[in-house]
């Protein structure tokens, strides 16, 4: 791995009500007792709901909170049902995902992650930017046009990048049990890297079975897990799998 850090981030998308949070302390318990534990990051991004109270439950612990969306607007204002990057703050989010394929269906498009992404580093959350092409992209042998106009475009006038970390997920991927080739995956992730200078991390159906595949991709600096991140002992299985 090219990072200091492995990062293991758990997107629970639309999933989990108070009771999810029991199973916290096993994954907790699991990283205090981990010999690697200083090399790893581990982050849960739930629902907005649960942030405050996760964040109150992880309050001794490494573990650190993130949120799965943001306003572009940082300020408080008239913006029905949404919530802005000061807000996810407030309740103790450190980090929050963005460009997110299923965000991206909904109708966000370049320009508003742009703005999305900008908020959110003003505000002082870290932000982990998702990318990927769709199936008929990888079809049509167009996903490094793909991503450099969503990298372009996305990142767009910010020149403090530190603070960005670079989630590569091919829309194909998700939830569907696909994975990419190695070769292929290996070459997608240097190209990302080679125009964006951060650290990249991979998602899509990552799970237990197929670990030992994705850690074999050097360049990977960590995993963005959906689905198996609701089960502690799945997502615990994943991290053990990725340091043996």
């Amino acid at each position: 791995m090219t990072n200091k850090y492995m990062y293991f981030i758990a997107n629970w998308k639309m999933f989990g009500g108070l009771n999810s949070l029991n199973s916290l302390h096993k994954v907790d318990r699991f990283l205090k007792n981990f010999k690697k534990n200083k090399s790893i990051k581990l982050i849960f991004c739930p629902p907005s709901t649960l942030i405050r109270p996760m964040s109150k439950k992880l309050i001794n612990s490494r573990i650190e909170v993130g949120s799965q969306n943001c306003h572009e607007n940082e300020n408080y204002g008239a913006f029905t049902g949404f919530v802005n990057s000061k807000m996810l703050k407030d309740v103790g989010a450190k980090y929050v995902i963005l460009g997110h394929s299923e965000n991206r269906k909904c109708g966000e498009t370049n320009k508003l992650i742009n703005l999305k992404i900008k908020s959110a580093l003003r505000t002082g959350l870290k932000v982990i930017f998702c990318i990927g092409e769709t199936l008929k992209e990888k079809k049509r042998k167009i996903t490094n046009q793909i991503l450099y106009k969503q990298i372009k475009f996305g990142l767009q006038k910010i020149k403090r990048k530190k603070n960005i970390l670079i989630a590569y997920e091919p829309v194909w991927s998700i939830g569907t049990g696909l994975i990419p080739k190695s070769k292929e995956l290996f070459s997608t992730i240097n190209f990302i890297k080679k125009k964006t200078n951060l650290n990249v991390i991979y998602g899509g159906s990552v799970n237990p079975k197929n670990i030992h595949e994705l850690k074999s991709i050097n360049n990977i600096d960590g995993f963005l897990i959906g689905g198996a991140s609701q089960d502690p002992k799945k997502f615990i299985d994943i991290i053990k799998k990725t340091y043996n």
